[in-house]
């Protein structure tokens, strides 16, 4: 029942116009005097941002902002697969069935994820992470690897919440929301998804990177409001680090992976 109620509630209000009224608020001058409320609200280390509060001319400004550049340091081993966000990690494990299971065990189909047969059969039996931003959180988007994109492409049309209530009670939006894959090739030959999931109403996914040489650490976009990122890989090419648990908060240039 709190399901479906919960459905039908998000339905009525995630439309173009309220994504509009929220990016409008969000973008204006207006908006400016809710910043410093907000970074305390949520406990954001305004000393690691690249600007001083009063430069930013807006509260998007602000969520999009960028780091100092040592507030992230890049593990440097090129065996190893770093964050591309700063994040939770919501879920990661080896996929079965062709299934990736989140919050609730509630199954997302890697077909529906990617949207085709063809493109989920290259991971078929291969392993999986997911990385839930908070508001919190830096939104910008980082290479995990050095890597060559390519193929990239857009699917789905509105973005619903990807919070834990959001992730407990939606309709999969993960597989469903509005999302930006791009296929990379790393390593000797070895193939991952890196894909960007829009939340919140709000569709925006903006690439600051259009090349297709991706250097690992290197900025190569932003989400305008809170998100995720999944990542996919191919049957062992790939293993997880030992400390790496579920539920862990994780920096951008930080370890998750190595490859085999």
């Amino acid at each position: 029942m709190r399901e479906k109620i919960y459905q039908q509630l998000i339905e009525l209000t995630n439309g173009q116009t309220s994504s509009n009224i929220l990016m409008k608020f969000a973008k204006s001058s207006y908006s400016k005097k809710f910043i410093r409320s907000y970074s305390k609200l949520y406990g954001i280390d305004i000393e690691e941002v690249s600007k001083k509060m009063e430069q930013f001319q807006s509260l998007h400004e602000f969520f999009t902002r960028e780091l100092k550049a040592e507030a992230r340091p890049i593990d440097e081993n090129p065996s190893i697969l770093v964050s591309p966000v700063d994040a939770k990690l919501e879920a990661f494990g080896e996929m079965k069935d062709n299934v990736i299971l989140t919050v609730k065990d509630k199954p997302y189909s890697l077909v529906d994820l990617l949207g085709s047969e063809q493109a989920a059969k290259r991971y078929e039996k291969g392993q999986y992470i997911v990385f839930y931003l908070s508001p919190a959180d830096y939104h910008r988007m980082h290479s995990p690897v050095n890597a060559y994109v390519e193929k990239q492409y857009i699917l789905g049309k509105k973005s619903f919440p990807v919070n834990q209530i959001g992730l407990q009670y939606g309709k999969k939006p993960i597989s469903h929301n509005y999302r930006m894959v791009s296929e990379l090739v790393y390593g000797k030959d070895k193939h991952a998804a890196f894909i960007k999931v829009g939340a919140t109403f709000v569709n925006s996914i903006v690439l600051t990177n259009t090349s297709k040489q991706w250097k690992k650490g290197e900025e190569v976009g932003y989400f305008s409001f809170g998100s995720t990122v999944v990542m996919l890989f191919e049957s062992e090419t790939i293993a997880f680090l030992e400390n790496v648990q579920q539920g862990q908060a994780i920096r951008m240039g930080e370890a998750f992976a190595t490859m085999l």
